[in-house]
């Protein structure tokens, strides 16, 4: 045991421990020593007030090349996204992609910018961020996340999706560019199967999308079932895949918002075929009428976790990468409402997506990358209830400087 740390977090609340303060101790990047008293020193201290103190947030599911794009172009796509019955949803995504006929990485990183710096200041240290790929956009979002990553790496983790938004069967040269955007350097394989026109297209675009993985050995992310039809099937087909292909727990589905129509029959065999393959679902009922039935899935023991999706796109107009926002519209949103059901949430924003997009150990314990949070408030309730920017956050065991995360937000609106 040494008595000097890099850092240690004094008097902090425990989710596993509400009844005593803890002392938290960081060295090299790690949690060295959790002790209800530390006696030995650090280079840098904090005081948590007896507050609550936990892994900081994950948001995996973030079209972080569209983040504030709704002001480019009208609020069609956001009526037939949002339409009751989401009946209308692919002609939404059809009309959404008209921005990208003015695609241009100069512009589009400084947004990703303003997105990523807000994601810190709100206590969110790592991003699954989706790139649309296709002959509109071409690959000017995914250089953008790219170049977002490397300069950012350290203080928010951005793991960057090629996404092939507008489909691999129906858009013309969709898998050339999804090959150049792997070649560029993007760490996951996207996909929207159900976009295609018929069941056979899901499928070839699915096949598609795991053979670039197994050729780049990347996860796949995929979104599934994004409308108001339960008669979508594409998340049974992708996790089928992931078993045939052995790429069980590198795979991830997003969305499934048809889930909400389906039988419960049909239901408890998807969500076993889940389990099979060690996938889970990105559930975001904050941004559309319809959504996967996350208790149930819970109930089922597959694993379900909560994304941001837009952040003021043709989408949703709201968003500000704030994970304990998402946690409380959802609270209401899917009726989580007991204490039980608030630390539920509260996984589906840390450990939880941590574990979906593949980061070991990440949960507040001794040993593990120093990835936390430092709230103002004792307990989840609290923290839900007012939903704000944490005292401190700290990123591979470094303290993020939150007056530099200001700079850049205000140097990038």
């Amino acid at each position: 045991m040494t008595d000097h740390y890099d850092l240690i977090i004094r008097n902090a609340t425990l989710r596993n421990e509400p009844k005593s303060t803890q002392d938290i101790a960081i060295q090299d990047g790690k949690v060295a020593l959790i002790a209800n008293k530390i006696e030995a020193k650090a280079a840098s201290e904090l005081d948590a007030r007896g507050n609550l103190v936990t892994e900081s947030y994950v948001n995996t599911h973030l079209h972080m090349c569209k983040v504030y794009t709704l002001m480019m172009m009208d609020e069609a796509a956001l009526k037939d996204y949002h339409g009751a019955d989401m009946g209308k949803a692919m002609t939404a995504i059809e009309l959404a992609a008209r921005v990208k006929e003015k695609y241009d990485e100069k512009w589009i990183i400084k947004n990703v910018r303003k997105a990523a710096a807000l994601a810190a200041r709100y206590g969110c240290t790592h991003i699954r961020a989706f790139a649309d790929v296709d002959s509109k956009g071409k690959l000017e979002g995914i250089k953008a996340l790219i170049k977002a990553r490397d300069e950012f790496k350290g203080i928010v983790d951005i793991q960057t999706v090629a996404f092939a938004q507008d489909g691999l069967v129906r858009e013309p040269g969709a898998e050339k560019l999804m090959r150049q955007a792997m070649d560029l350097g993007a760490d996951v394989v996207g996909g929207i199967p159900w976009i295609e026109y018929t069941d056979a297209d899901i499928a070839e675009h699915v096949r598609i999308c795991y053979q670039l993985a197994k050729e780049y050995d990347k996860p796949v992310s995929m979104l599934v079932d994004d409308a108001g039809d339960n008669g979508l099937r594409s998340l049974e087909v992708m996790a089928l895949e992931t078993i045939r292909t052995g790429w069980q727990g590198r795979a991830l589905a997003h969305h499934a918002r048809a889930m909400a129509l389906y039988p419960k029959p049909y239901l408890q065999k998807l969500a076993a075929i889940l389990k099979k393959a060690d996938m889970g679902v990105v559930s975001d009922p904050h941004t559309g009428p319809l959504h996967a039935r996350v208790r149930e899935l819970l109930e089922e023991g597959v694993l379900v976790c909560l994304g941001q999706d837009d952040i003021s796109d043709a989408y949703y107009p709201y968003g500000r990468n704030n994970m304990l926002e998402v946690a409380f519209l959802n609270s209401h949103l899917l009726w989580f409402t007991t204490r039980e059901d608030m630390e539920v949430l509260y996984d589906m924003i840390t450990t939880k997506p941590a574990r979906a997009i593949g980061l070991k150990d990440f949960e507040l314990k001794k040993g593990a990358p120093a990835n936390l949070v430092v709230l103002d408030q004792p307990n989840v309730l609290e923290a839900l209830r007012y939903h704000e920017k944490p005292v401190y956050v700290i990123s591979h065991g470094k303290l993020i400087d939150q007056a530099k995360m200001d700079k850049i937000i205000q140097e990038n609106s």
